[in-house]
């Protein structure tokens, strides 16, 4: 069940601001050292300022001074909120594996308390409370969850497309990545219905968030808890959403290169000898080979690359049905032919050592963003091996949130990522 709202949006005023790509930012997660001075030099309001980074302040005070700001530039009139409550129509273009790609989402507040979503990965108590501590301070939802729906009909995105035609978008930006975003603002209370009526009997999954919805709902229990009222639907009992139909074109799910790190006596041919046993290796002569196997294993067999000293090898699953002893554990039978799974139990923790303990503590490996930046690392010593393989496929992301079971660390990489700042939320609260 989705119960979504419309809502009065906070945005960036163009008068003052000017260029919205200046001020827009990835995901807070996705924010290191590098990234976060390149925001800082951009802009004196780039929503950096706000958000943070994947790191935690390690001084206290930094979320009153972030909520602080944020409600001196909605005085400026820096940030403005729209007159009336609405939905967004959210458009990404962008380029993946050498096609052009549009991806739609609906942004809408999702209703926690009459609301789930489904999950598929562990949170982490550090993130957690990093956003908790900048809800408290700012009583505000800077930036989306990325939601997933099934609507082979397209309901909900056609209401909205029709409300939006021959208009030109109310905001754009492009991303560090060139890619283009576009976002409609949409007030007509009409649509709306359409929209929350179609969106109504389906199940939600979080695609990107799962550490921001939980602190959601943490926060909503605190604040139910202190006799708080939500005194709109715009409050604590909801948070910001974009919606993204499967059933629809650019839901694109990037692989996450492994890179192996710190192994004593680590030799790629002792592991190849010991790989042979349930795969089948081969010597490929350059990534373009080793994308081509890849991409024409994907769907029908489980495979690998490994790269070691300036090499490639491939491995490939002999017989599927080894699996279920290959990989021990309660796992539903899908979680045991999930690439990652079968990466992690079946190469990396028998013949390298490197178990769910290794995994947790971030011991032997690190994870690249692309095959290139895996192999960068590797050819520059700091890695031993990279492997390479397939993304994770929607329908299992889907199929694994269905039986409440969490997927391996770093199985999905959606891209591109939401932009944060584009529309941001503030909570309405009654306080006794």
């Amino acid at each position: 069940m989705a119960v979504i709202h419309p809502f009065r949006g906070l945005r960036y005023n163009p008068a003052i601001v000017g260029d919205l790509s200046q001020v827009v930012t990835q995901p807070y997660d996705r924010i290191g050292p590098d990234e976060e001075r390149e925001y800082l030099r951009r802009s004196r309001y780039n929503f950096v300022r706000l958000i943070g980074t994947k790191s935690p302040p390690q001084n206290e005070a930094e979320y009153a001074r972030r909520a602080a700001l944020l409600q001196t530039w909605m005085h400026d009139g820096i940030l403005v909120h729209d007159e009336r409550p609405g939905i967004y129509l959210y458009r990404q273009s962008f380029t993946h594996g050498g096609q052009s790609l549009v991806r739609t989402g609906i942004i809408a507040l999702l209703d926690l308390a009459q609301s789930g979503a489904k999950a598929h990965e562990h949170t982490l108590r550090g993130p957690k409370e990093d956003r908790l501590k900048l809800f408290r301070a700012t009583e505000a939802h800077l930036e989306h969850i990325f939601l997933l729906y099934r609507d082979p009909g397209r309901r909900a995105t056609s209401a909205a497309e029709r409300a939006i035609a021959g208009r030109p978008p109310d905001a754009t930006a492009k991303d560090d990545f060139r890619n283009a975003h576009e976002l409609w603002y949409i007030a007509d209370p009409d649509t709306v219905q359409v929209v929350q009526d179609a969106l109504l009997p389906l199940e939600l999954y979080i695609a990107d968030g799962h550490h921001r919805f939980e602190t959601a709902q943490a926060f909503m229990r605190e604040c139910l808890a202190k006799g708080w009222k939500p005194a709109s639907p715009q409050s604590f009992t909801a948070l910001p959403v974009t919606l993204v139909n499967v059933d629809e074109p650019g839901c694109v799910i990037r692989p996450t290169p492994r890179v192996v790190r710190d192994l004593p006596a680590f030799s790629s041919q002792r592991f190849l000898a010991a790989a042979r046993g349930e795969f089948a290796v081969a010597k490929l002569g350059s990534l373009a080979l080793a994308r081509e196997f890849l991409a024409a294993a994907r769907g029908k067999a489980h495979a690998f690359v490994l790269y070691s000293e300036q090499t490639f090898w491939s491995l490939t699953l002999r017989d599927e049905r080894r699996l279920d002893d290959l990989i021990g554990g309660d796992h539903p039978p899908a979680w045991k032919r999930l690439d990652v799974a079968i990466l992690h139990k079946a190469l990396l923790e028998p013949h390298l050592g490197i178990d769910d303990e290794a995994l947790a503590r971030q011991m032997n490996v690190d994870y690249a963003h692309t095959d290139e930046e895996a192999i960068a690392l590797v050819d520059a010593g700091k890695g031993q091996a990279a492997f390479l393989l397939n993304p994770t496929r929607v329908e299992e992301v889907l199929a694994i949130a269905d039986l409440g079971a969490s997927m391996p660390q770093k199985s999905t990489d959606f891209y591109p990522k939401l932009l944060s700042g584009l529309v941001a939320m503030t909570m309405e609260i009654e306080k006794p």
